[in-house]
């Protein structure tokens, strides 16, 4: 299989596109609250009443608040019942702290499921960004009977070796914007932050060390409809992506923003909102 390059990129476009330049302060009146599941705190919110169940699953270093405001705030609450958590090690799903490792999307989507089983929710659509995404993919795939539907953007099932020489190059927190790394700072510490770069770099190089694959060959077990998105300006992925997870789902479709980079979800927060909704619903 023939991959394009990824996309070149400078820090000064990386700052400016990268999501968590959203980050927004919580001062949502939305209350937050923990549960415990096998021994780890869970830190989400659960808003709505609808009978269409949705989990929203952030991408790295995410929050709550980070990473999915504008769906919190705007899916129509009397259709969906929207549930969005914070990983392990994430947020305030600490302690413990975030354990990098070469299973640690599969064992965020065994927690995931483990999660909504815990909040009584036995069948749900899932949303997932990014490194949400990966888990999204291995949770659709084992355990298909309980994802009615699966939306995914931002989303690798393996990693290449010019991926890793891009996350190598924002390692370093140093090189992130103020804006950025502020109120992450605010909320891990500098140090704790500095730490959860490297954890995550050295995650996604020993991944590519040992053959790349994420969830390659989990993918033709995923049986529920699914829609991905893709931004084609998207600087954390290479091109061939999207692609390679239409060939290898069997009930995907494909829609792209032209214009879009990471984080279409929040730069295109409305029209993103809308085609989520008609596909969860229809």
């Amino acid at each position: 299989m023939m991959v394009l390059p990824i996309r070149a990129i400078n820090l000064r476009l990386y700052n400016r596109y990268f999501p968590i330049k959203n980050f927004i302060r919580n001062i949502s009146r939305e209350k937050e609250q923990k549960i415990d599941v096998d021994g780890q705190t869970i830190n989400y919110i659960k808003v709505g009443n609808g009978e269409k169940k949705i989990l929203c699953f952030p991408g790295a270093m995410g929050t709550i608040w980070t990473d999915f405001k504008p769906q919190i705030e705007e899916l129509d609450r009397e259709k969906f019942t929207i549930v969005v958590w914070e990983p392990p090690g994430y947020g305030r799903s600490r302690p413990p702290n975030r354990n990098f490792n070469l299973d640690v999307y599969k064992n965020d989507a065994e927690v995931a499921f483990k999660f909504m089983k815990k909040l009584d929710i036995n069948k749900f659509s899932l949303l997932g960004w990014s490194d949400g995404a990966k888990s999204s993919l291995i949770l659709s795939s084992k355990y298909p009977e309980h994802v009615e539907k699966l939306v995914v953007w931002g989303a690798t099932s393996y990693v290449l070796p010019e991926e890793v020489r891009y996350y190598e190059e924002i390692r370093d927190i140093n090189n992130w914007s103020e804006r950025m790394k502020e109120p992450l700072i605010k909320l891990y510490t500098e140090r704790g932050l500095q730490d959860m770069s490297n954890g995550w770099c050295d995650t996604l190089k020993n991944i590519q060390i040992n053959g790349g694959d994420i969830c390659k060959n989990d993918l033709q077990n995923i049986k529920c409809p699914t829609f991905i998105l893709h931004g084609d300006k998207d600087p954390m992925l290479a091109a061939g992506h999207p692609e390679y997870l239409m060939s290898r789902i069997s009930n995907a479709k494909l829609h792209r923003f032209p214009e879009g980079k990471h984080n279409i979800h929040l730069k295109y927060a409305r029209e993103f909102n809308k085609m989520v909704t008609d596909f969860l619903l229809n």
